[in-house]
């Protein structure tokens, strides 16, 4: 397709090219999802979601080449259709999505030559539009009232408001306080989180990161680099790592 072919090569371009490809993606999640539902068939080879520039979407084989002329998104989303809850399917596709996107655009950068200022503009004017993930799980509609909701408190000059001021420093400034003993045993646990290795990547546990527990060896992993997202771990009754399938499945 030609719009494959398109090849932007400014930081808006680029950006014009990412928000056209991210509006495709968003409709088929969205306002066409039960057309792109329909499309992924199980019984389908593997099948990839694109976004184009154009603002649309289509359900396809990849791309035939190897190595192909764009990065390609992430393939096989027909085959978990079924395995999952349909609002969960929808999640794991919009995320891979938001991947792929990053991944088109930061490829441009770098086959155009884009230096460290341009790829912090570009890296700063995608950050401002919700992804599509927080677009399809309704997120950025949280996000959105939280913004009004905070911007009515900060506007409003009544005494309750402005007692509220000082509370707010208060817990920023935490550290500068004496603690009871609820704080103190909390700061025990993140201390022996923050000791905690991923079992998969060797990294230590952070504190905005969700982690997942291998229920038969006991070891801690990323949940990125094990390929689970919180809202599958909600149906998972019994997990089990990688290496703990494959030992169980060896005769």
């Amino acid at each position: 397709m030609d719009s494959r072919t398109y090849n932007p090569r400014t930081v808006e371009e680029v950006f014009r090219d990412f928000k056209g490809r991210r509006a495709g993606l968003i409709k088929a999640l969205t306002t066409d999802v039960e057309d792109f539902y329909n499309q992924c068939d199980p019984e389908k080879e593997n099948l990839c979601l694109y976004g184009f520039p154009s603002e649309q979407w289509e359900v396809n084989l990849p791309a035939e080449e190897v190595p192909p002329e764009l990065p390609e998104p992430v393939l096989g989303i027909n085959f978990a259709r079924d395995g999952m809850q349909e609002k969960d399917w929808l999640s794991l596709v919009a995320v891979h999505s938001d991947a792929w996107l990053l991944a088109i655009a930061f490829y441009f950068g770098a086959r155009f030559g884009f230096d460290k200022a341009d790829r912090k503009r570009l890296f700063n004017m995608i950050n401002e539009l919700p992804t599509i993930f927080e677009v399809v799980t309704g997120a950025a509609k949280k996000q959105v009232k939280e913004k009004s909701s905070v911007s009515n408190h900060s506007g409003s000059k009544s005494k309750s408001s402005s007692k509220r001021a000082p509370e707010s420093q208060s817990r920023q400034s935490k550290p500068l306080q004496p603690k009871d003993e609820d704080e103190e045993l909390d700061d025990q646990d993140d201390d022996e989180h923050g000791e905690t290795l991923c079992g998969a990547c060797g990294e230590h546990y952070g504190t905005d990161e969700f982690w997942i527990c291998c229920d038969i060896c006991e070891k801690w992993f990323h949940g990125k680099c094990v390929k689970i997202t919180p809202a599958r771990a909600e149906h998972i009754k019994q997990y089990k790592c990688p290496s703990c399938s494959n030992k169980r499945a060896r005769p």
